[in-house]
């Protein structure tokens, strides 16, 4: 009879249900033309549908809407979604989301008919036997998360007949940066078609949104579903516009779209990477209402060299895919190891197997071929011995280290994956924990990753957080190997080690993480704290780190009075936010209830444990946050809510956590801080020579023992490249400036002016390196490239350099301790046309200068220069100090240098900025006699050239 009906109907048999084609057609023109949803779908439906009804016993999905607002990479979202129940009796309606597991819940309502249904997010029992019965339901539906981690949201209701009842689930989260992207995604599975559905997110990025891009709609549970292969291109009806700082984005199927997606309405994830502006500074510190959040993450640094053992499980449970999968992954990621780095294979089961007995080797074409070959030959036997497997690889590494002097050369660290739970040798896990930690020793960082639905999360969670690593948990399925690949990614890269964020104690409280054993390229630092005082007007900032041979300190001054900037009132697109006014105190509760959560899973101690779960719980009862101490509940008896259980809402490992030992890796000694800083405001005070060369340019040649100032201006053309200071045999140093022009000032006598825009510092004394200044950046090239602002105070210290930054002011470079060179920064906020942007070179101290040095400056710096009187055809006459004032009226002044006689004549020069007047003596034409040679004979070829004498060029 039912197939004689399905005929009659025109259904396809093989279908088992109505063709989806027509019933989209149906609800795209009639059910959404009409605004009543309860009577549209009671009493308009066709005989077709009303079939389907008399089948389908569930109510039906008349409206998914999901509205984010992104503000600073802290993501509030809120869903919601109407179910309509058209048949005669009450029916049960069940509404469930996935949500990202590092999200907290923080509001959920439930309206049916014209009654609404508040949860309340109260503390949790201690004991509390139905929390672990609805864990033991648990375990199938956090199997269905894909690799970042996602829980299952789950309320039921009852809706009485011909009613609907409305879902509205709020939850927020801050973004992670991994792989130079912050990525947000919204899981859209209604598991049936929607009339409306819809998505809307807004981005407000002060910084500036850069790379915004919407990929294919992504379902790793069904091949290919919504994801054509190599498609880039976003999902069907999504909508994108920007500006600088905002973002929109929505995405509104029709029905006939989301069926040509998956005709059983489970559409996918719906995903938005972007990136926003960023420089190396102290990074984007944004303040608001007495609170600040500090994201940190530099670019254009080199790679430090890394120490890495691959530990991997090659027991009987790795048949298959899993194994296939990884070896996959590794056969990429080895390629991928650079030069400097040094690595070593670990295949476990119940034996151990080393692939080179107690070394690392270095990457080499042949050792990566061997490796290979070694991965390729692992075969899948035995049992899993976790713990033997980590002590090998935790002694191989440990003894790397001490027998190589790589202290200031490179990060070590232990990737470990495993499929299942320890079945030989130790099998307890809380001593596998302890021993894990003892063989480690903060020498290193361990990185676990699971693959599967039977490894042990705590234990690879918790191992990686007290190891300073991160974890990852993937699914066996078809891209497994690619999220091996990706995750490596993240970690393969290290930029900086021992990254420590100071604040004024006296000013700021509550503060979050301040210090991290390494920042990988593309990952992102965030701190974020309270302000004590309100009434300051700045926040003083000081980021130090090391950058393999380099310690380097950034500091700068943040303006606290900021609220056109950080206040969001009046932007458009953002006007209802509930929570989002007051982003910046969120996403300090957000981190610091992550951090509280984190110090307990890594604690032992019970008492600490309870005090760390009551902090918690506090905070997140203040701010409305479902965490593992708290529960949502309903106002009403009788209703039913599943908000994610405490096994399964997981503390991110991302850069949250309590303060972490160093890694391995070169380091500022103690008390290095306090001594920088005591340099750093020596160089302010410091008074620097008249030596120099600035403004058009003007040349000063200061003569301490003979208490006079000899000057001189070289008028030479647009790109000309000056060498100043030319003492590479000796000391190894060379400075050379290159020329810009400008047109003269109106009415001059010039045909124009020119100024020097890049200053070239060389050195190859006792190591190769140089510094490229202009007014905007440094470049500073020791065999690895580091980019400077000179808009943010800084100081970078390699083994024989150490250059400090004064914002916007000036650079000092000193070489050795015995040569220092300040070059001070001109810049204009309206320069008139004939001004540049441009720099002054100034000599502090040339004691580590040889007596053979030359160049423009450097030819002077031990010659004595004597002052005549005389007309140029009489006797010479010597002239002291004590005369000068007799001596500046008359044209026929002399100096005497090397042999030679100079006219000069008396002038007065403004130095240091301006602020200060200096009297010399001036030499014409180009400084003819004055210099040895003619000022020709100081062109470089290139800003690298550090030729020793004229006619000569050579090159660091």
């Amino acid at each position: 009879m039912i197939l004689w009906l399905w005929l009659c109907w025109g259904f396809p048999t093989s279908a088992g249900q109505p063709d989806s084609e027509l019933m989209a057609r149906y609800l795209e023109e009639q059910l959404l033309a009409d605004s009543s949803i309860v009577e549209q779908v009671a009493r308009r439906v066709p005989r077709q549908a009303k079939f389907l009804q008399r089948l389908e016993t569930r109510p039906r999905m008349s409206e998914f809407n999901v509205r984010s607002t992104i503000i600073s990479r802290y993501a509030f979202t809120t869903v919601s979604c109407t179910m309509v129940n058209s048949g005669s009796e009450a029916r049960e309606a069940v509404f469930e989301m996935q949500i990202p597991a590092a999200a907290f819940i923080s509001n959920f309502t439930m309206s049916i008919g014209n009654k609404t249904y508040y949860g309340e997010v109260t503390g949790k029992e201690k004991k509390n036997s139905s929390d672990d019965k609805t864990g033991d339901k648990k375990p199938s539906s956090s199997t269905d998360g894909r690799e970042n981690g996602y829980e299952t949201f789950k309320a039921s209701v009852f809706i009485p007949r011909k009613m609907q009842a409305r879902f509205v689930l709020h939850y927020e989260e801050l973004l992670q940066r991994r792989l130079g992207k912050y990525e947000y995604t919204v899981s859209i599975r209604p598991q049936q078609l929607v009339g409306r559905l819809r998505v809307e997110v807004n981005i407000l990025e002060n910084s500036g949104i850069v790379s915004l891009e919407v990929p294919p709609l992504r379902n790793s549970k069904q091949k290919g579903n919504g994801k054509a292969e190599g498609d880039v291109s976003p999902p069907p009806s999504t909508v994108v516009g920007h500006t600088k700082t905002l973002a929109k984005v929505t995405f509104n199927p029709s029905v006939v779209e989301q069926t040509r997606i998956a005709r059983n309405g489970i559409l996918g994830d719906f995903i938005i990477r972007y990136d926003v502006n960023r420089e190396l500074s102290v990074g984007d510190v944004q303040i608001l209402n007495g609170y600040f959040v500090h994201y940190f993450a530099p670019t254009d640094l080199p790679p430090l060299p890394k120490n890495v053992v691959f530990v991997l499980d090659s027991s009987a449970s790795m048949v298959g895919t899993k194994l296939k999968q990884t070896k996959e992954a590794l056969f990429t990621i080895l390629q991928d190891l650079r030069p400097e780095d040094h690595f070593n294979i670990i295949g476990f089961s119940n034996r151990i197997k080393v692939w080179q007995q107690d070394r690392l080797v270095p990457v080499t074409p042949n050792n990566i071929r061997d490796a290979k070959k070694y991965i390729h030959n692992m075969s899948p036997t035995g049992g899993t011995n976790i713990n033997e497997a980590l002590q090998t690889g935790a002694k191989l590494l440990n003894d790397y280290i001490a027998q190589n002097d790589i202290d200031a050369r490179s990060v070590s660290l232990i990737i470990f994956l495993t499929d299942g739970r320890p079945t030989v040798g130790e099998t307890q896990s809380s001593k596998i924990l302890s021993n894990t930690k003892d063989a480690v020793r903060d020498k290193f960082c361990l990185f676990t990753i699971g693959i599967g639905n039977d490894v042990d999360h705590k234990l690879l969670e918790r191992m990686a957080l007290e190891n300073c690593g991160m974890t990852r948990h993937f699914q066996e399925d078809e891209d497994a190997a690619s999220h091996l690949k990706g995750f490596y990614d993240e970690i393969g890269t290290p930029l900086l080690s021992d990254i420590r964020v100071d604040y004024p104690e006296d000013d700021v409280e509550q503060v979050t993480q301040n210090f991290f054993p390494n920042y990988f390229n593309g990952s992102e630092i965030i701190i974020a704290g309270k302000l004590i005082n309100r009434t300051s007007d700045k926040l003083h900032v000081e980021v130090t780190a090391s950058n393999s041979k380099k310690y380097i300190l950034l500091k700068t001054d943040v303006a606290i009075d900021l609220p056109s900037r950080n206040d969001i009132r009046g932007v458009p697109g953002l006007e209802d936010g509930k929570g989002d006014k007051n982003y910046i105190e969120r996403a300090w509760s957000y981190l610091t209830i992550k951090e509280l959560l984190n110090s307990r899973l890594k604690s032992d101690d019970s008492q600490e444990k309870d005090h760390l779960m009551e902090k918690a719980k506090s905070m997140a009862l203040a701010y409305n946050f479902v965490t593992p101490f708290t529960v949502l509940k309903m106002r009403e008896a009788g209703l039913h809510s599943e908000p994610p259980q405490e096994e399964f809402i997981r503390p991110s490992t991302d850069g949250i956590g309590e303060k972490l030992q160093s890694l391995q890796g070169h380091r500022a000694p103690p008390g290095i801080r306090r001594e920088q800083d005591k340099q750093v405001q020596d160089k302010q005070r410091i008074k620097i020579s008249k030596t120099s060369a600035d403004g058009d340019p003007h040349f000063v040649i200061d003569f301490p023992s003979s208490k006079f100032s000899v000057c001189f201006n070289i008028d030479g053309e647009p790109g000309d490249i000056l060498r100043l200071v030319s003492d590479h045999k000796e000391s190894g140093v060379t400075v050379n400036g290159q020329l810009i022009g400008a047109p003269a000032p109106p009415n001059g006598h010039k045909k124009h002016r020119t100024y020097f825009s890049t200053i070239t510092i060389l050195s190859n004394k006792p190591e190769r390196s140089y510094l490229e200044i202009t007014p905007r950046r440094i470049i500073l090239d020791d065999g690895e490239r580091l980019v400077l602002s000179c808009g943010r105070s800084a100081v970078v210290r390699s083994r024989s350099l150490e250059v400090s930054i004064s914002a916007n002011s000036n650079v000092t470079v000193t070489i050795r301790d015995t040569i220092s060179f300040v070059i001070l920064i001109h810049r204009y906020k309206k320069p008139a046309p004939y001004q540049r942007n441009h720099l002054g070179f100034y000599i502090s101290n040339s004691k580590g200068l040889s007596s053979d040095s030359h160049g423009l400056l450097g030819q002077f710096l031990n010659h004595e220069v004597k002052l005549l009187q005389e007309s140029l055809n009489a006797s010479h006459q010597q002239v002291g100090q004590n005369h000068t004032e007799v001596l500046k009226p008359n044209p026929t002044n002399t100096l005497k240098v090397k042999g030679r006689l100079i006219p000069v004549v008396w002038k007065q020069r403004r130095i240091y900025n301006g602020q200060q007047e200096v009297e010399c003596w001036f030499a014409k034409n180009n400084a003819d006699k004055l210099i040895d040679g003619s000022y020709k004979d100081y062109l470089a070829s290139h800003p690298f050239d550090t030729g020793t004498s004229f006619g000569t060029t050579n090159s660091l």
